[in-house]
């Protein structure tokens, strides 16, 4: 019996899923055809099905990959000390990967397959639904703390955040001239003169 090398193994998987990613990223799902992503990884088609089962479980772990990072980066901004340092940090978290120039177009795909996709809906909502909790909390604790607007509704306040985080990702999807690092600044600050917070780092946002 033929011993698998782990780290091999790896190298492999994340070879195909950035071929896969690139394509995606540019064509979509649909248009995409599992003859690409072979070409692209520059392996046959029963290679390629040995480390995946489908065209979209290669999808699904694109936009999961990195998932327990993320949400180890995420709890542990929930549980910071300072709620309104962790409000901000989270804003960069879940702001970061629209950065990457494949991520945008790639999470408005997922937005369009989710509608065809039950499973991944569902993954997508409860990442949502998670996202929005943290921020909720965070808001709350700052509330009270005296940090931000106490009139504000945590619950629709963390909606809104959301909101226009996404939009990060919607403008780079689909303007070109759009430079997600350029307006990240801007971003903090809407939100800051919004929440009329407080300083959450020296000289941050």
């Amino acid at each position: 019996m033929r011993t698998v090398d782990p780290a091999r193994h790896e190298a492999r998987r994340r070879q195909i899923l950035g071929a896969a990613a690139r394509l995606f990223a540019a064509k979509g799902f649909e248009r995409t055809t599992t003859a690409e992503i072979c070409k692209a990884a520059g392996m046959s088609a029963g290679n390629l099905f040995h480390y995946f089962p489908s065209k979209r479980a290669i999808f699904a772990a694109i936009l999961t990959g990195d998932d327990g990072d993320r949400t180890e980066r995420l709890e542990a901004l929930r549980a910071a000390a300072d709620p309104v340092a962790a409000l901000f940090g989270t804003v960069d978290l879940l702001a970061e990967a629209a950065l990457d120039p494949l991520t945008p177009p790639l999470v408005m795909e997922a937005m369009v397959q989710a509608y065809r996709d039950a499973e991944l809906e569902e993954r997508l909502s409860a990442d949502n639904d998670r996202e929005h909790a943290v921020l909720t909390e965070l808001l709350t604790r700052a509330a009270e703390a005296g940090r931000i607007d106490p009139e504000l509704d945590p619950r629709n306040t963390a909606t809104w955040i959301q909101t226009l985080i996404g939009a990060l990702y919607t403008s780079a999807a689909t303007d070109p001239a759009f430079a997600p690092a350029e307006q990240l600044p801007t971003l903090r600050l809407i939100l800051r003169r919004y929440l009329r917070a407080e300083a959450d780092t020296p000289g941050g946002g």
